[in-house]
């Protein structure tokens, strides 16, 4: 009959849906992909620090101990005396002098005594204890050891130009040699509060 239409369905079998696969894939899930990030070693500039400061370290004691033994032996004995008198210039008639022999002889045993701790910052660089000892106790050493070199400097200046006003003469001119010797210890010692010095600033920075 005209005008009657007949309708056919045709289902796709599971063969003919596995040959449609869509042109582009979707993107895999965000959360299945885990950057990775490449870590710098840790501690390697605190543990080059930790290096220079055991090397100042032991610079540090052949200063100060130089110093304590080059005023320790200083003495000079002058070639002509009197029958009451003998003309001789030793470290110890002054107690700066003294006091400066003791103290850089404590500073010396300090910095020795300090190495083993400084070793530990060396292999493990990233602890704090060590490094806050090391900051305050050099403190410590800096205020003693400038304090010596001070007073014997102070010494050394009149002993080499004397003081008009307060009419003390100049003894270098006659006790040359002891001059130069306590003039050495002195200057060894600032050397010694010049590594002291710097050992702060490298504990300051490794903290």
């Amino acid at each position: 009959m005209e005008g009657d239409s007949t309708t056919i369905n045709i289902t796709e079998t599971p063969k003919e849906r596995k040959g449609k696969a869509p042109l582009l894939a979707a993107p895999p899930a965000s959360s299945s992909i885990k950057p990775v990030v490449l870590k710098a070693p840790k501690g390697g500039y605190k543990r080059g620090l930790a290096i220079i400061d055991v090397v100042l370290r032991i610079a540090g004691i052949a200063a100060a101990l130089g110093a304590a033994i080059a005023m320790a032996s200083t003495e000079q004995t002058l070639p002509f005396f009197t029958q009451f008198f003998q003309f001789k210039a030793e470290f110890d008639d002054l107690p700066v002098f003294t006091f400066f022999v003791i103290a850089n002889a404590i500073t010396a045993a300090y910095l020795a005594l300090s190495i083993p701790i400084s070793i530990v910052c060396i292999v493990r660089p990233l602890l704090v204890a060590p490094r806050t000892i090391l900051l305050f106790l050099d403190t410590v050493m800096v205020a003693l050891t400038t304090s010596a070199a001070g007073g014997a400097a102070s010494i050394v200046y009149l002993a080499h130009n004397g003081n008009s006003d307060a009419n003390w003469p100049a003894i270098c001119q006659q006790f040359n040699d002891f001059c130069q010797e306590t003039s050495g210890a002195v200057v060894a010692s600032f050397l010694t509060v010049v590594v002291l010095m710097v050992l702060v600033v490298l504990s300051a920075f490794s903290l």
